[in-house]
C-alpha cells in the first residue's frame, strides 16, 4: 500500500487543496476571530501611533537634558537601592516559608484535607492574581508609609505565586516513592520530610529564586505608592522633571536588576 502523497511510481504527489474542507474553515474562522479581537483591543486601548510620533521630539529633548547625570546624592540613592533589595529579600523569604505548608495542602497527591484544598486554591489564586503594588497600597493605608508596607504587600502576592508553582512541582512527583514510604509505616509528616522534600527541593528553591528575581524588579516601583525603595526617588525626579537625577536612578536600577538576574540564574543552575 503506497502513501497517499505518492503516485504509482513512488514520486511525491502534491495533495489537492480543498478550501471548503472543515479543517481549513476552522483555521480561517480562528484567524478572523483573532483579528477581530486584536482590532477591538486596539480600539479599546486607544492606540495612537501619530501621538507617539508627535511626542518623540519631546522625549529626545528630555533625554538631552538628562546629561550629565546627577551624582551629588549618590550615597542616598544607593541606600534606597539597598532598601529595594531588602524588601525583596524579606518578602520572598517569608512568603517561601509560608507557602511550603500551603503547597502541600493544595497539591492533589499530598493534601490530607481534599475538602479544604479547593478553597485554599481559590485564596491563593486571589493572592497571585492581584499585583504586589495593589497590596502595598492597601498596607500603606493600614500601617503607614515606608518599606514595611512594601514587604507586607510582597509577602501576600509572592505567597500566592510560590504556593501555586510549588504545588504544581509536587504534583509531578511519581506516586511510588510516596506510597512506599507510607506503606513502611511513616506518618504524613515523615512522608513529606523524607520522601517528598528531597525530590522537589531543587525545584522549590528554583521557584523561590525566580520569584525573588521578579520581586526585585517589582520593588523598584513600590515607592510610587509610598511603600519604600528607590521608587520614591524615581517618582520625585519625575514629578520635578529632574532628568539628570532620573538618569542616575535609572542606571542604578539597571545595574541592580542585572546583577540580581545574573546571581539568581547562577544559583538556579547550581540547584537544578
Amino acid at each position: 500500500m503506497r502513501a497517499p502523497w505518492r503516485d504509482a511510481e513512488g514520486r511525491y504527489r502534491e495533495p489537492p487543496f480543498r478550501p471548503l474542507a472543515r479543517e481549513n474553515l476552522l483555521r480561517l474562522a480562528a484567524l478572523v476571530g483573532a483579528l477581530l479581537v486584536f482590532a477591538a483591543a486596539w480600539r479599546i486601548a486607544e492606540v495612537q501611533p501619530l501621538a507617539l510620533v508627535d511626542g518623540l521630539p519631546r522625549l529626545l529633548a528630555w533625554a538631552a537634558r538628562a546629561w550629565p547625570p546627577f551624582l551629588e546624592d549618590l550615597d542616598a540613592f544607593l541606600l534606597r537601592a539597598l532598601e529595594t533589595v531588602a524588601i525583596a529579600i524579606v518578602g520572598t523569604a517569608v512568603a517561601t516559608l509560608l507557602a511550603f505548608p500551603l503547597s502541600v495542602l493544595i497539591a492533589r497527591n499530598t493534601t490530607p484535607l481534599p475538602a479544604l484544598a479547593l478553597p485554599l486554591r481559590w485564596a491563593i489564586n486571589g493572592f497571585r492574581g492581584i499585583d504586589t503594588v495593589v497590596f502595598a497600597l492597601l498596607f500603606v493605608a493600614a500601617v503607614g508609609l515606608g518599606p514595611f508596607a512594601g514587604v507586607l504587600g510582597m509577602i501576600v502576592h509572592s505567597l500566592g505565586v510560590i504556593a501555586k508553582l510549588n504545588a504544581e512541582a509536587i504534583e509531578t512527583l511519581p506516586a511510588a516513592p510516596l506510597e512506599a514510604a507510607a506503606l513502611s509505616g511513616a506518618n504524613r509528616t515523615k512522608v513529606v520530610t523524607y520522601a517528598m522534600l528531597p525530590q522537589v527541593m531543587p525545584q522549590l528553591a528554583s521557584v523561590s529564586l525566580y520569584v525573588w528575581e521578579a520581586n526585585v524588579r517589582t520593588s523598584t516601583i513600590l515607592g510610587i505608592v509610598g511603600a519604600g525603595g528607590i521608587g520614591i526617588e524615581i517618582k520625585a525626579a519625575i514629578d520635578l522633571l529632574d532628568f539628570p537625577k532620573l538618569l542616575t536612578l535609572s542606571c542604578i536600577v539597571l545595574v541592580m536588576v542585572t546583577a540580581i538576574d545574573q546571581l539568581s540564574a547562577w544559583l538556579r543552575r547550581r540547584l537544578v
